[in-house]
């Protein structure tokens, strides 16, 4: 709005200061004496007349409730940007003047223009979905009613008599009422479900081949374990065979040759003991034919000296005449050869 000061004591001059995006037009006596954007000027409130047009884009926001062709309740929601071209036919058509006391506008203009705009833009709405049904209109989304507005006001007449221009439409939402909406989207949402529930029953499916074909993996796991176990405890027999087997042979050969050291200790000892009894032999052979030789009293006294050696201690002896006798006679009478 336009700025109004009082820099002077004087009260019947005031001074005006306006934006650059805001039209003036500054009437002296109801005459038109200047206009612009952004002016600034000294002026006398008893004879002037001050209007103030916004020449920047502006935002209409709307919310329309209207009804498809099969009665249904719809909202629509979005916003309308326009802007004013022709300030001087704006301002001979609505109230833009401005109260030089306060600077403010004496009535509300931009509500009247949004009014008309809002009831434009509703009733192109209005046609656009009372010709379709409610799953055509959310099918075909916001661009349909988006084209239906801007073409409408486009070409709506009394809007450039109003000197004005819409810049953009834009709708946000088309909806339906939320019990309309739920039901819906019941379908929708059952087949989701059940799209989902197929997509489980995939799932469990998968998992359940997953774990057969794991289980089958560890049971041909398990059968080649067990074949290899087999064949393990077929190569540990087979081992353990060819062990016993070495064993056998190896305390066969032990033993043979045991067998033969014994033998030649057998034979070695045989022939000890021949070579042993031929000395004997040999030595008893040799005294029998040296006894042989001898005196029988010599034979006598020698047999009695082995006899002695080998009787030990004798507590008892008992001479006879006739163990003696022969004996005395034998050494008396060597005794007179040897005279």
């Amino acid at each position: 709005m336009a700025d109004i000061a009082l820099p002077i004591r004087l009260g019947f001059l005031r001074h005006l200061r306006a934006e650059p995006t805001s039209y003036v037009m500054r009437y002296r006596g109801g005459t038109l004496v200047a206009q612009g954007a952004g002016l600034a000027f000294w002026f006398r409130p008893i004879n002037s007349a001050v209007v103030e047009i916004p020449v920047d884009d502006r935002e209409l926001p709307f919310l329309f409730h209207s009804r498809s062709a099969d009665y249904q309740r719809v909202t629509v929601q979005g916003a309308i940007s326009f802007r004013v071209v022709d300030p001087a036919r704006l301002a001979e058509r609505i109230d833009f003047s401005v109260d030089l006391l306060e600077g403010r506008w004496s009535s509300e203009p931009l509500e009247q223009v949004g009014g008309l705009l809002m009831q434009l833009a509703q009733q192109f709405v209005i046609d656009q979905l009372a010709a379709r049904e409610l799953r055509a209109i959310l099918a075909e989304g916001v661009a349909p009613i988006r084209a239906r507005i801007a073409r409408g006001l486009e070409e709506e007449p009394a809007l450039a008599q109003l000197g004005l221009r819409v810049v953009a439409v834009r709708v946000a939402d088309v909806a339906p009422t939320a019990e309309v909406e739920k039901a819906l989207q019941q379908p929708a949402r059952e087949h989701i479900q059940s799209q989902a529930d197929e997509a489980t029953f995939a799932r469990r499916a998968t998992a359940v081949e997953n774990e057969r074909a794991i289980a089958e993996n560890e049971l041909a796991n398990r059968i080649a374990l067990a074949r290899r176990e087999e064949e393990l405890v077929s190569q540990q027999g087979a081992n353990e065979r060819r062990r016993a087997e070495a064993d056998a042979e190896a305390r066969m050969v032990e033993a043979e040759a045991n067998d033969e050291r014994k033998r030649l200790e057998a034979q070695r000892r045989a022939e000890t003991i021949d070579i042993v009894e031929q000395a004997q032999l040999r030595a008893e052979r040799e005294r029998a034919e040296i006894q042989k030789a001898m005196p029988a009293d010599v034979l006598l006294a020698l047999a009695l000296k082995d006899l002695a050696g080998q009787l030990g201690n004798i507590d008892h002896l008992t001479i006879t005449p006739d163990l003696i006798g022969p004996l005395l006679a034998r050494a008396a009478a060597g005794t007179a050869q040897d005279n």
